[in-house]
């Protein structure tokens, strides 16, 4: 790795600590949105970095669909005990039990969507009025237009052409009552920074992201690991794969790629080749055109 490239991640690590330190300072009450994907485990890294010798002044939010990989549950209860945070967990089995969302059917159907209502609940029940995320600019259409402080109205809904300007470093969190903001510190970093980031900090990560065996279904042109929430169609076929995940979703939604990567070096000389963003396996965003700003709009991460 150049000399140039390390002090440019310095330059992304220097600008994330600097907006968790802004949250800080201007939000009463906010916590990390925790999904255990690899976006979500380096803002954590980060606040972190940014708070030590103290530890991490807010929680992690979690919204639990019920459908995670186990080994993401793991990491997650892990990684709160070792760094002795509070975790915030909101779930959508009890949304679905107490009729707030209905769970869909059919072979498409996913939890994906009924999160939104989960998070939103989740968030005004505790009071939180800045949820701090891991998207990034680079990994979708929608998430481009974000800013750094993501305005979100007194519904949790978000409007991209009524967001503040953010000029030089200046950040406005000034919000009014019921409404809340989503912050996006790693916002500028693409997926080859965060991996290079993680392979010269040596951050632990979930097995699911290094390549390894697996039971593996071909379906929306990615292989979807089988699971008791997989149901398998008339002509479909279990194949055992070594693969590796891009990014972590529900478990009957997040395609797998057939994969050698099992070591952080690969990971990384993979990425540099690799031409399709690595949301083009999750089936929830193939619905439609549209579907992250849809979802994003009515209050999604």
């Amino acid at each position: 790795m150049s000399k140039y490239y390390l002090n440019y991640l310095d330059e992304l690590e220097s600008e994330a600590i600097f907006i968790l330190r802004e949250v800080w300072a201007q939000f009463q009450n906010p916590v990390i949105l925790f999904s255990g994907g690899k976006d979500s485990i380096l803002v954590t890294y980060l606040a972190k970095k940014a708070f030590y010798p103290s530890k991490i002044p807010f929680p992690l939010m979690h919204v639990d669909t019920g459908h995670n990989f186990p080994e993401t549950i793991e990491f997650r209860d892990d990684l709160v005990k070792e760094l002795g945070l509070h975790l915030i967990v909101g779930s959508v089995q009890e949304s679905i039990d107490n009729g707030r969302v209905t769970e869909e059917t059919g072979k498409s159907a996913t939890r994906n969507e009924l999160q939104i209502t989960t998070l939103l609940d989740t968030i005004e029940d505790n009071k939180v009025d800045c949820a701090i995320g891991g998207g990034r600019r680079d990994e979708e259409k929608a998430r481009a237009k974000e800013r750094f402080f993501s305005h979100r109205d007194d519904f949790g809904q978000w409007d991209p052409k009524n967001q503040r300007p953010e000029l030089w470093n200046i950040l406005n969190g000034k919000h009014f009552e019921g409404e809340h903001f989503r912050v996006f510190p790693i916002s500028n970093w693409t997926e080859m920074d965060v991996w290079n980031y993680i392979l010269r900090e040596n951050i632990k990560i979930p097995s699911l992201y290094l390549a390894h065996q697996r039971d593996v279904v071909w379906r929306s042109d990615s292989w979807i690991p089988v699971s008791q929430f997989l149901k398998l169609e008339k002509g479909e076929e279990v194949h055992n794969k070594k693969i590796r995940f891009r990014t972590l979703g529900d478990i009957t939604i997040t395609g797998g790629i057939e994969s050698e990567a099992d070591t952080l070096e690969k990971i990384v000389s993979e990425v540099a080749i690799l031409k399709q963003t690595e949301r083009g396996n999750r089936s929830d965003d193939k619905r439609s055109e549209t579907a992250m700003e849809d979802r994003k709009r009515q209050g999604y991460f």
